[in-house]
């Protein structure tokens, strides 16, 4: 066993110029699959009749709107990291697999948080609530959109299993925990906003695991153990929890006071929603009065963010951010990895911290 994976030999490039080029190359091979995966299901079904055909599109829309792509991005890196052979199609099709599981994240997220944008674009149910209501069909409108959400949704996760098994079987085992532990997470995340009880221990439970786990550090290690490199998952565990949360903890300020023009969804959600945030959590320890502006009606989303930054809680939460992006990439110091991995890593771990998206 290798225990320090060395960048492709390029064509003179510096290692960093070379690790940045093979994992953009294994990016775009994932989207082609992405996307030519959807092509032929689609063609598949409006062979059958043209309306089964409409579920696939919806997919295909959300697919084609974009996204950050950070498990693909994260799982290629751990792989390529550990040495793996960029030309195998196998870690393609777990990349693909993964954000085909994220898309059926989202479309049931959307109906969960009642959001009407996504990526820029109008959510599952929304499209479909509209078009029932359009038709005039039977029933209500509302319940067919959500509905047919949840089997979009569904028939995302059915695409990302079908997806996983043309890849490396060693990681199955890191697959199967991510898609039970998100689950998990979202459980908790409504319960939390359900209680709406001030317990900052259970927020960033639940930022680690439906976050931390899911986003970063399982498809880190998916794609080391894909190169038969399990010797990096302690590494791979503490780098990814930690920068994982981090960013969640961004997407809750993005929420709080993001632009909806940068973000592509509307902000305010986790008001409006009751989510048990970090950061509403440890503000309402400071400030009594954000329970009643959140729970009780009559009171804006202006009111709410006025009210945390007097609590001084975004800041906190920002130091909370950056001690956490150095406490994942100092666990990178001791990884088995090239010199030009751990730079590129580190550079992941900064982008996820200073997105304003």
């Amino acid at each position: 066993m290798t225990t320090e994976a060395t960048p492709l030999p390029g064509t003179g490039q510096p290692p960093a110029a070379q690790v940045r080029r093979v994992t953009d190359d294994l990016l775009r091979r994932t989207e082609h699959r992405l996307r030519s995966f959807l092509t032929a299901e689609r063609t598949h079904r409006a062979a059958v009749d043209e309306r089964a055909a409409t579920a696939v599109d919806a997919l295909s829309t959300l697919v084609a709107a974009g996204g950050k792509r950070i498990r693909p991005a994260f799982c290629i890196a751990g792989y390529l990291a550990a040495g793996g052979d960029p030309h195998d199609p196998g870690i393609v099709a777990a990349a693909a697999g993964l954000e085909m599981l994220h898309v059926s994240a989202l479309v049931h997220d959307d109906i969960l948080d009642d959001s009407g944008r996504r990526r820029g674009q109008p959510t599952v149910h929304t499209v479909f609530s509209e078009l029932h209501q359009t038709r005039g069909w039977q029933g209500e409108s509302r319940r067919y959109g959500e509905g047919v959400a949840i089997l979009v949704g569904d028939l995302a996760l059915v695409y990302s299993d079908e997806l996983m098994t043309q890849a490396p079987p060693a990681l199955l085992t890191e697959w199967h925990a991510l898609r039970s532990e998100v689950l998990i997470g979202q459980y908790l995340d409504v319960t939390a906003a359900a209680e709406f009880c001030v317990d900052p221990q259970l927020s960033r439970l639940i930022a680690l695991i439906k976050s931390g786990r899911y986003t970063i550090h399982r498809p880190l290690v998916m794609g080391a153990n894909a190169a038969q490199r399990p010797d990096l998952a302690a590494a791979f565990a503490t780098y990814g929890e930690a920068v994982g949360e981090a960013f969640q903890l961004r997407d809750d300020l993005l929420d709080a006071f993001g632009d909806s023009a940068q973000t592509g969804k509307p902000t305010g959600l986790d008001f409006s929603q009751h989510k048990m945030t970090l950061l509403l959590g440890w503000a309402m320890q400071r400030d009594e009065h954000i329970r009643a502006l959140i729970t009780e009606p009559g009171h804006t989303p202006e009111e709410v963010r006025a009210r945390l930054l007097d609590t001084g809680v975004p800041h906190s939460v920002e130091q909370h951010i950056a001690g956490l992006v150095e406490r994942g990439c100092a666990a990178l110091a001791q990884a088995p990895v090239a010199p030009a991995w751990r730079e590129e890593l580190t550079a992941m771990a900064v982008r996820a911290d200073r997105r304003t998206k």
